[in-house]
């Protein structure tokens, strides 16, 4: 379907200013054409997952601009199309109606050679005051490298968000608007709304040697094309950066997630709209693994606000780099953690699973016999009584060279040596774990409160679990396990 699209839209266009629009447009066929010659080998790979978001070929890294429209959910990401090693940036896109199925649409956006554009970076949608979406992103010009000043571009999507028009007033955000201040790698806006007016945040440093600052601009018109800097919104300490920066209301408190060249930070804490600053409160890490970076949020119908992350780390020279992490939604506990769970609509890609109840561990092990596929999500409710440790290995009998292994002890999750806290308080003896496994893809949350993201070797696609309690009994209230189909 996406080709035929994209050859209506090379036929008609239907993009501003003449000759440049056909330029354009020739762009965004040589990098398709690209994608459909590299589609085939990296489809065929055994170890490309099938339920995380992926390109269809090549490279791909951030999140870009999920957004609900007109009913469906898009999500745009940065794509390199003619290599699957990172390179020129592109926008590449994917819809669905429900967050489980999906479905490959023509690339969105692509660079204005012509405008001496060179590459399209992260960034944002949202819908202006005169009812149009807009996609902002971070462009990058053919004299620039990415450590000199960048531009903030934006662009007029169609109803169906298939076909989009670079805005005739980029870049929207200039250096000027910046009114004196150099700000280093300003990049990755993020557009929010409160009391009916409507700000964009853009990551980068103050100094070439650090002081990571989240800036803050105020719309001056309806079209979202004339900003106002309104100074730093938060300084993020002990970071040398603050990329892809997320600023959001959760319930009554303000969410700020950055990405400084690490594991991506929360913090959480309360927004003046008066002096546009931020206060942090609390803070901590969105996930614990190695594999996980440049999250990008969303408020999806019902209010709730869901995440991606870019899942990196993969090996190259197979025809296709990187995939999103699992939709998550954000919420608060009881004690006001930040929690995540895995998006409900995932359950729909479930096949016909297994179930054990009621197994009790007293310094041994049990070991059960998963569907036969490497595409899982495994789920285990487990109660302390007494164990020092809680030990689960997931692999292809005794023999497997590289097992996933998740251990607890009460005061921390280990997943294949990335650790996080995991305390039990006082009187809490349960612990919940979702696990998915996707190929060469591993998604790890703990009682909703800690995740960690890793690639792993390909799994083998006969598995088996085994569970030990280490120095003291344990009851393992539930076991179960469910193939995972395709998303496509």
């Amino acid at each position: 379907m996406w080709r035929i699209i994209l050859s209506l839209m090379l036929a008609g266009g239907g993009l501003p200013f003449g000759a440049r629009a056909e330029q354009t447009n020739d762009v965004i066929a040589q990098a398709t054409a690209a994608m459909q010659a590299a589609e085939p080998r990296a489809q065929a790979d055994p170890a490309r997952p099938i339920f995380h978001v992926c390109s269809p070929a090549q490279w791909m890294n951030d999140p870009n601009g999920p957004i609900f429209y007109r009913g469906w959910y898009h999500l745009f990401y940065q794509l390199t199309p003619f290599s699957d090693q990172s390179g020129v940036k592109y926008w590449g896109h994917v819809r669905s109606r429900d967050l489980a199925k999906w479905e490959t649409l023509p690339i969105a956006l692509g660079p204005s050679v012509e405008r001496g554009e060179a590459s399209v970076w992260s960034g944002c949608c949202t819908i202006n005051g005169e009812g149009k979406p807009m996609a902002f992103y971070t462009s990058i010009g053919e004299a620039k490298s990415p450590f000199d000043q960048a531009e903030q571009w934006a662009a007029i999507g169609g109803d169906d968000l298939v076909s989009w028009q670079k805005v005739a007033a980029n870049p929207v955000l200039g250096d000027a608007v910046n009114a004196g201040t150099k700000i280093y790698d300003w990049r990755d806006p993020f557009i929010f709304h409160e009391r009916g007016r409507t700000f964009l945040v853009d990551g980068g440093h103050l100094a070439k040697a650090g002081d990571a600052a989240v800036n803050i601009y105020e719309a001056q018109n309806p079209g979202l094309t004339e900003w106002k800097y309104r100074g730093v919104l938060f300084h993020v300490p002990d970071a040398p950066t603050a990329e892809c920066p997320n600023f959001f209301k959760l319930g009554n408190e303000w969410v700020l997630l950055v990405s400084p060249y690490g594991k991506v930070k929360y913090f959480v804490g309360q927004f003046d709209p008066g002096t546009c600053r931020f206060q942090a409160r609390t803070n901590g890490l969105l996930d614990y693994g190695s594999s996980f970076y440049a999250p990008n949020t969303m408020q999806v119908p019902d209010g709730r606000r869901v995440v991606w992350g870019w899942v990196n780390g993969f090996p190259g020279g197979r025809g296709w780099n990187g995939c999103l992490s699992l939709p998550r939604l954000l919420s608060w506990s009881r004690d006001g953690q930040l929690q995540q769970e895995p998006a409900p609509a995932l359950v729909k890609l479930r096949g016909q699973g297994v179930e054990w109840r009621n197994v009790r561990l007293a310094e041994d092990s049990r070991t059960w016999v998963l569907p036969a596929t490497n595409t899982l999500e495994i789920g285990a409710r487990i109660t302390w009584q007494g164990a020092k440790r809680i030990e689960l290995w997931i692999g292809s009998g005794d023999n497997d060279p590289a097992p996933v292994v998740v251990s607890l002890d009460g005061k921390e999750l280990d997943v294949l040596g990335a650790k996080a806290p995991l305390a039990l308080g006082p009187g809490q003896r349960d612990v919940s774990l979702r696990i998915f496994v996707d190929r060469s893809v591993l998604e790890v949350s703990a009682n909703e409160s800690v995740w960690i993201t890793k690639v792993i070797h390909t799994a083998g696609t006969k598995p088996e679990l085994k569970i030990a309690a280490v120095g003291g009994a344990a009851n393992v209230s539930r076991i179960w396990a469910w193939p995972m189909k395709s998303i496509w």
